[in-house]
């Protein structure tokens, strides 16, 4: 997969802004910013709403907002510098470099996980370290604001105990980059927030960009909400134990400086190449899927690259979408709204898509069903992942049977709304273990359905794009409805 090498049409602001009113129509938001970057530039910029609504404080350019997870893109931006500068090596085991706690195996008998295994969620960490903490804030993983927040080798206690054998399976933890951001002070001997300050931040002027509220005194700074039947509440403010996995704060004009940086515009971020591999495809469940790059989950659209990931915080949703072989990148921001890690994510993939000329991916009604290999794929998946990952406790597995005719996935998971099924839809005439299933119904798009196979066994599971996550089929059959 590689860019065209013609260039994005140019950007049509008047269906910038018609497009951006659709979306807050379908999606009430207290605030919402939405920046696009292009040949190394802010060129369109559209704030909605307020970033307070006690002092009626509309949402600007230059209103801060907690990102959240995008924190983990910098962090990775920190660790590769290191590269660069030959102190670390992605391919040398984290615990080299970690002096603050150990990296625990889970089972004596397993490698070590490697730097790049952490940058691809791919380490065997959990994504939850406490059980009896998941329904506090994030997992347990803050502190109110104010308190102290207290280092990773007290909040380990001493030791940060992996699940799995790493390189095994994908399981998205914060506890990962936060791993990776106490890397980057062990070997630098400073705090994460001064290495990137330093190095990240100032560099590209990104003045009003920092880690864990340093500036939480600016009136810039957005309030979080939540929207309930009364309306808008806000959020308490807390503050991140996890720093290098989502503690940063920023602005749309400090992003897009950012964003200008990804897409290769200067500012000392990385080498060209450096940048280049980040972005290429480190970990893949399978060859027909985009896979992750170092910190980004990469996308196909329409045969062009698109590398992006999103951020949670309570009261604040935050995406970032780079298309680093067209010059192309959409930054967007909320801090008051409902299901906004479903919504965000699809609405600015479709402003990509505009951006790049391309249509969406759609259900194809043009290719045939092949239902000789309906027994082949059909039975009961089981879900990677341990019971301290969260996904798991949604998600138990799957089971694709035959109903009414039609081949459908349905997630065994205690969610009403997700075991109902999903219908499977051909996606690849040269390729009939290749589908899209339609998850629209949860703001979610469409997701590519990949089964694999191997010599002599047959289907071995499943791949999904979204996540990415993958499935294991368990050796017996399935029926008909």
């Amino acid at each position: 997969m590689s860019a065209p090498p013609h260039e994005s049409p140019a950007i049509d602001v008047t269906a910038l802004r018609a497009r951006t009113a659709g979306i807050l129509n379908r999606h009430p938001a207290v605030g919402l910013a939405i920046g696009v970057v292009r040949d190394g530039r802010l060129e369109f910029f559209h704030g909605h709403g307020y970033a307070d609504l006690a002092s009626r404080t509309p949402v600007t350019v230059d209103t801060a907002f907690r990102i959240g997870s995008l924190t983990k893109t910098f962090t990775a931006v920190a660790v590769l510098q290191l590269g660069e500068r030959g102190l670390v090596d992605l391919d040398a085991p984290a615990g080299d470099y970690l002096r603050a706690y150990r990296l625990v195996p889970a089972k004596a008998t397993h490698r070590p996980p490697t730097v790049r295994q952490l940058l691809t969620h791919t380490g065997g960490l959990p994504e939850l370290v406490y059980p009896a903490r998941a329904l506090l804030p994030v997992l347990g993983e803050t502190v109110p604001f104010g308190h102290r927040v207290p280092t990773l080798a007290e909040f380990y206690r001493g030791g940060l105990r992996l699940v799995a054998e790493p390189g095994s399976r994908h399981v998205y933890s914060n506890h990962g980059f936060a791993t990776l951001g106490q890397i980057v002070e062990d070997v630098t001997a400073r705090p994460l927030a001064d290495h990137l300050r330093d190095h990240v931040f100032a560099p590209l002027g990104m003045a009003h960009t920092d880690l864990n509220g340093s500036s939480r005194g600016t009136a810039a700074l957005a309030t979080g909400y939540t929207l309930r039947a009364g309306g808008p509440r806000p959020v308490a403010d807390r503050e991140l134990v996890t720093i290098g996995a989502g503690a940063v704060q920023s602005t749309t004009r400090d992003m897009a400086r950012y964003v200008a940086a990804l897409l290769g515009g200067g500012g000392g971020l990385l080498r060209t190449e450096t940048l280049a591999g980040m972005y290429a495809p480190h970990y893949r469940p399978d060859p027909r899927l985009p896979g992750m790059g170092l910190a980004f989950f990469r996308q196909d659209a329409g045969g062009h690259l698109v590398v992006e990931h999103n951020g949670l915080l309570p009261g604040f949703w935050s995406e970032l979408s780079v298309a680093p072989g067209d010059g192309v990148g959409v930054v967007a921001f909320t801090n008051g709204t409902r299901g906004g890690m479903a919504w965000l994510g699809r609405e600015v993939s479709g402003l990509v898509h505009d951006l790049l000329g391309v249509p969406e991916p759609v259900l194809r009604a043009d290719i045939p069903q092949h239902p000789e290999i309906w027994a082949e794929l059909c039975g009961r998946y089981s879900f990677r992942g341990s019971v301290r990952d969260v996904q798991k406790w949604f998600v138990a597995g799957a089971d694709v049977r035959v109903r009414r005719g039609r081949l459908v996935l349905r997630v065994r998971t205690p969610v009403p709304a997700l075991s109902r099924g999903l219908t499977l839809h051909p996606d690849d005439a040269a390729d009939p273990y290749v589908f899209r299933a339609d998850l629209s119904g949860f703001d979610l798009g469409t997701t590519r359905v990949v089964f694999g196979r191997s010599p002599g066994t047959g289907v071995t599971g499943f791949h999904l794009d979204v996540a990415p996550m993958s499935f294991d089929k368990r050796r017996h059959g399935g029926d008909a409805e």
